[in-house]
């Protein structure tokens, strides 16, 4: 069985790109082989199925639309899905299943049930089924109401079915206000009034850790995050938390280490949160968790970087920043948007950058351009010609990853040309180094060789000769490709001796493998194989850990 909750009715729903990546991923292909189109990911999802003799059972869960759903089908064969909405879905060619609310006597039953289970000779169901039937009335039979009703029963031995019942009844026209209109008719008033019910009875703590809540734009809340929400001490915040979970306000997520509510929860505590006395408090509450996951972002972002560039961090620390960053990706990336939406771009580009390495290393490309999307945006409102600058490179990045080859040489191209605006030289020609290379791979060679020629002039005035060398080795390759191997060679060789003389192996080894080719591809069959046996040897020098002197 496969299963994906798809958030429909969440702030940022499930794109069939992300539904698909995850289910891939749940069929054991690797992050790197996974393509980038939703057509692609489609078609290696059903080639996948198709290959596994038993049947299986996809569970597409909480969808909102028959697109979001309709490229997670697995076609025809053995292999089945089932679909949980709201709606009904009737475009999918599928069998119609309409989940109703139960019918008086199920409902009574249900309670009863409950009520048994945490308490063996708790009959106040049984003693007074007048009352039981009015209780499962004032729940519209809906499951979730009677759950709530059920708990706030077992919650207090001493209530009675009848007092509940008045309780209920007395609430009714005052949650005439809170009507949730999700296709489901009369009994939406119904769910309102049990939640207000359940909601009224909780302390003041646990009340404004409810409403709160909801403004956390992810599917889940760690108890660090909540804690920051309802600004209260991480202690007192967890026993809030366990409450708000006995109440069936909330519930734990599957490993139990955090915490979701209901879709249709989380819009009664958003309504409750967006009253005009609860608006300060609300926009309060979403700086600090901005501040929050943006300045824990940044620390862990340089974690990473230190890591990469030092190898200081030790593993165990380091397993605990992307263990830090797998669980909270869905509420970063939904962060960003957040920020954007709401006013706060300068955080919205913050945030956006600190997650593009994470993003990039874990092939989490979706995300990846979703939020350096938003970053282009918010800077472009924000006027500010230097971030948008660095919004449309990372932007490119993300392009590239994805393969879409010509976005990527438009996004460069726009990096470049406001670099070269702002006089900021150094990153202007970093600019076309990487359009340069997405002209190189889009097979635009001439045009490649064009800007690689800039952007080595122009370092080659400053004297910095390690980037020189960075262009040398992109340019002697592209160089190759475009058949002019006798400039290729000279490239190449030049990037070879200067990393060879300051000692970069890596450098070296990479630019002896492009030599090899660029050689081999002019007929000079013996200096090629003499290139690429060095270059062999390097790899394997540095793959030991051992190193030469700088020559």
């Amino acid at each position: 069985m496969l299963f994906i909750d798809l958030h429909g009715y969440d702030q940022a729903p499930v794109h069939p790109s992300q539904a698909l990546d995850a289910l891939l991923r749940a069929l054991a292909v690797p992050g790197e082989h996974i393509p980038p189109t939703v057509e692609e990911r489609a078609g290696l999802y059903r080639s996948r199925l198709v290959h596994i003799n038993d049947p299986v059972l996809v569970i597409a869960d909480n969808a909102s639309a028959e697109a979001q759903v309709r490229p997670l089908l697995p076609g025809a064969g053995r292999h089945k899905v089932l679909v949980t909405s709201r709606h009904t879905l009737a475009g999918l060619g599928a069998r119609l299943v309409d989940v109703t609310v139960l019918d008086e006597e199920a409902a009574v039953h249900l309670l009863d049930a409950a009520l048994l289970l945490a308490r063996p000779d708790d009959n106040r169901i049984r003693n007074d089924r007048q009352a039981a039937r009015r209780l499962a009335e004032m729940c519209g039979e809906l499951p979730l109401a009677l759950q709530i009703v059920a708990a706030l029963l077992n919650a207090d031995p001493g209530t009675s079915t009848a007092e509940l019942s008045v309780d209920l009844s007395e609430e009714r026209d005052r949650l005439a206000q809170l009507i949730y209109h999700d296709g489901s008719g009369d009994q939406a008033l119904s769910v309102a009034a049990a939640f207000e019910l359940s909601y009224r009875r909780l302390p003041d703590i646990q009340a404004q850790l409810f409403r709160l809540l909801s403004v956390n734009p992810g599917p889940d809340v760690s108890i660090a995050a909540a804690a920051v929400l309802v600004d209260l001490p991480v202690p007192q915040t967890r026993k809030a938390l366990k409450a708000l979970g006995r109440a069936h306000m909330i519930e734990r997520t599957s490993d139990g280490g955090r915490w979701q509510m209901h879709g249709l929860l989380r819009l009664y505590a958003s309504r409750l949160s967006e009253a005009p006395r609860e608006a300060d408090i609300r926009e309060q509450a979403r700086d600090r968790l901005l501040n929050y996951y943006s300045t824990k972002a940044v620390a862990v972002n340089k974690h990473l970087k230190a890591r990469r560039d030092t190898s200081s961090v030790a593993p165990s620390g380091l397993e605990d920043v992307l263990a830090w960053l797998d669980a909270e990706r869905a509420n970063l990336v939904a962060s960003v948007s957040m920020a954007a939406d709401t006013g706060r771009d300068q955080v919205a580009m913050e945030l956006s950058s600190s997650l593009t390495s994470y993003l990039d290393s874990r092939g989490r490309f979706d995300d990846f351009l979703a939020t350096a999307a938003i970053a282009l945006e918010a800077a472009r409102r924000l006027g500010d010609r230097p971030s948008e600058g660095k919004a449309q490179t990372i932007l490119g990045l993300a392009l590239f990853r994805l393969r879409r080859f010509e976005e990527t040489i438009s996004a460069f191209r726009g990096a470049a040309a406001i670099y070269k605006e702002t006089g900021e030289r150094n990153d202007y020609c970093q600019a076309l180094l990487n359009l340069g290379n997405a002209l190189t791979v889009a097979q635009q060679l001439d045009e490649a060789i064009t800007v690689y020629n800039e952007a080595a002039a122009f370092y080659r005035t400053t004297g910095a000769r390690d980037h020189e060398n960075r262009v040398l080795n992109s340019l002697g390759v592209a160089l190759s490709m475009a058949g002019r191997y006798d400039e290729a060679i000279a490239a190449l060789r030049e990037a070879a001796a200067f990393y060879r003389k300051t000692g970069d192996q890596d450098g070296e080894a990479a630019a002896l493998d492009g030599l090899g080719d660029a050689l081999r591809k002019a007929g000079r069959f013996d200096e090629a194989i003499d290139a690429c046996k060095e270059a062999a040897s390097i790899s394997r020098e540095t793959a030991t850990g051992t190193s030469r002197p700088p020559r």
